[in-house]
């Protein structure tokens, strides 16, 4: 009888009728088609809370805070009392539960949580929003409720999470899940995605490069990973649709103190619910 092979885990797909958009934008010009794309790569999608994280929505104090730097308010999430403290970070179209079973077992071994929804994501405000406006958020976080013995970020959370320490972010140790390495590599696979010209990409690092006055290299994950000094656990799914494996290597290799744990057939959401990798994380935490 042959060997079952797990379901192949897919890559989100854009809308059909968004790449016909697109390439409607990109017949009328260039400069139409940038700012088309520009305003689809900041504009994440808000889901409903499924059933699975009710209970930590429910169970968590939750108050929206301002954050001065970006004149953008927030949600966050307190999920237990403990005087030590873990920061989790979601990624892009996430929310502040979405990580809940790391944050369940965090608070058998003692921790409580401080989680958020990023501008523009779950119950925050918002339409629009960047990586520097999460990097920001934890930053202020960290001042209204830290300190924090570590932080975890999953995807561009974990971006953040890496760079809010180039920036600052004072914690022991941090994890990073399904994390990409090179913000250009993003920009690449976008265009791509919608199916436009190469050359599309390098106009929206550009049109995001003036606008916000920043180089957007400088947010590569594996740039700020050679900042670092604190130990860093780094976990990715060697099938992961949405950022592929290297990614992950890649930022591993730039580490002072980094190590490496790769999963197989989890993607890149299950992967947070997974009981090994939950099981590595907490072996991380308080070793």
């Amino acid at each position: 009888m042959p060997k079952k092979t797990p379901n192949p885990v897919k890559s989100l797909k854009i809308p059909l009728f968004i790449i016909i958009s697109a390439k409607l934008c990109a017949i009328v010009s260039q400069k139409l088609v940038t700012a088309y794309a520009a305003k689809l790569f900041t504009t994440p999608v808000k889901h409903k809370i499924p059933k699975r994280e009710l209970k930590m929505d429910s169970e968590s104090i939750q108050n929206t805070i301002h954050i001065p730097a970006i004149d953008k308010n927030i949600r966050v999430y307190e999920y237990g009392k403990s005087k030590k403290k873990a920061l989790l970070v979601h990624g892009w179209s996430g929310r502040g539960t979405q990580l809940f079973k790391i944050a369940d077992s965090l608070l058998e071994h003692g921790y409580s949580i401080v989680s958020f929804d990023a501008p523009a994501h779950g119950k925050s405000k918002g339409s629009t929003t960047i990586m520097s406006e999460f990097i920001t958020s934890i930053l202020e976080i960290e001042k209204q409720y830290g300190p924090f013995e570590i932080a975890i970020g999953h995807s561009l959370g974990g971006m953040s999470v890496l760079n809010a320490i180039k920036n600052g972010l004072n914690v022991k140790k941090a994890v990073i899940i399904g994390s990409g390495d090179i913000v250009q590599d993003i920009l690449d696979e976008f265009v791509s995605k919608l199916r436009l010209k190469p050359e599309i990409s390098n106009r929206l690092r550009d049109y995001f490069e003036n606008k916000y006055q920043v180089k957007m290299d400088d947010f590569s994950a594996y740039q700020a990973a050679k900042k670092i000094a604190i130990p860093i656990l780094v976990i990715h799914d060697k099938n992961d649709p949405e950022v592929p494996v290297k990614a992950g290597i890649h930022i591993h290799e730039n580490l002072q103190k980094g190590s490496l744990f790769l999963t197989e057939g989890l993607g890149h959401r299950k992967i947070l619910g997974n009981h090994d990798v939950i099981k590595k994380i907490i072996e991380f935490t308080i070793n």
